[in-house]
């Protein structure tokens, strides 16, 4: 990143109810720091719009304050926020060309013409429609569009711009490009972005940090790979990524590793991350990657299982399986060209290490 410029920005204790009686936020700490790319990720009713709209000033805080450079703003009005907002509509006024939807946020806040065309100038160029200025939205693809609404965003050069699900009406090539591209605009400029989202893989691609909203509250807070390596809990481990989970009871612990006996049976060795001890039930998280068929060396957990399908997907093979009772069990097998003696109704050996299975709270 060539310079942080960023805001710094937090929430204290924040909840937030529209009916007087349910909690859609409850009690949320979170620090965001200067530069940083800060994404709010989870299913619809978690309470990560809700968020993002307290912070620009469209929703107020039931209880609690958010500060933004140490200054608190619950009774600031949005449009004296100082911050650049990107909605999943684009937003853009239809009967103004381009130059002209980038240069309003100028002319509110009364810059001179000579630099409000400069300003417009250098914001269309960072989102490479330079020689753009003179056309319409409706004459611009929904990616061209998109970029306009991030260049009005950062026109005005804001410490701080918020992000609406800002990539979900474009379809899924030009959402992935676009993905890059923001990413790339926050780390040549340095704003603070903070982003919401319901897609996993645009939470992966592009943030600093993941914050992983379930039922009004954070249920894990980390780096992109830290979030999908390391589950704190058995929703963060279904919610991110492919998962296959195996319900069992725990039988020994040994520091940070674990024996669960499934419910069919079968003993595995895990990682004891989130288990109430011995006799509890907890369900085991693994990723269907690390799970390997050529199981030559001695691994720390042997199973068979029945193959129910196999979907070749060119960079790799989608098996599906039945193991410890688990139709729904998931490998996948990396295409190195190799022919794979494997076919529908086999039942073979499979393995894992027990670093890369995590026992977790126990889900029905």
């Amino acid at each position: 990143m060539t310079e942080t410029r960023g805001a710094s920005v937090r929430y204290e204790n924040v909840q937030k109810s529209y009916d007087g009686e349910t909690l859609v936020v409850k009690n949320l700490n979170l620090d965001i720091p200067p530069g940083e790319f800060l994404t709010m990720l989870g299913p619809s009713g978690s309470g990560k719009t809700t968020c993002l709209m307290m912070l620009a000033g469209f929703e107020p805080a039931t209880h609690g304050e958010i500060f933004l450079n140490d200054s608190p703003i619950n009774n600031v009005p949005p449009h004296k926020r100082g911050i650049g907002m990107v909605f999943q509509n684009y937003a853009l006024f239809p009967h103004m060309s381009v130059a002209e939807n980038l240069a309003f946020p100028l002319q509110v806040r009364g810059m001179n013409r000579a630099d409000q065309e400069k300003k417009v100038q250098r914001a269309l160029e960072m989102v490479e429609l330079g020689h753009f200025g003179s056309r319409r939205p409706a004459q611009l693809s929904g990616g061209q569009q998109q970029r306009v609404a991030v260049a009005r965003a950062l026109v005005f050069e804001p410490e701080l711009v918020l992000m609406d699900e800002p990539l979900g009406a474009l379809d899924k090539q030009l959402r992935e490009q676009m993905q890059y591209e923001i990413k790339h605009i926050h780390e040549n400029i340095g704003v603070s972005i903070v982003y919401v989202t319901h897609d996993q893989t645009e939470a992966l691609t592009m943030s600093d940090r993941v914050a992983v909203f379930n039922d009004g509250i954070i249920q894990q807070l980390s780096s992109p790979d830290a979030l999908y390596e390391n589950p704190q809990n058995s929703f963060v481990a279904q919610f991110i990524g492919e998962n296959n989970k195996l319900s069992g009871t725990v039988t020994e612990v040994a520091g940070d590793t674990c024996a669960v006996k499934l419910d069919d049976g079968t003993m595995l060795k895990a990682d004891a991350v989130n288990i109430d001890g011995v006799g509890s039930r907890t369900t085991i998280s693994l990723r269907p990657e690390r799970v390997e068929f050529d199981t030559h060396e001695q691994m720390d957990n042997l199973v068979k299982g029945r193959i129910e399908e196999m979907i070749y997907l060119g960079d790799h093979i989608r098996v599906r399986m039945n193991v410890a009772g688990n139709t729904e069990f998931i490998v996948k097998v990396r295409n190195r060209g190799e022919k794979r003696d494997l076919r529908t109704g086999q039942t073979v050996e499979i393995g894992w290490a027990a670093g890369d299975c995590k026992a977790l709270d126990a889900v029905a």
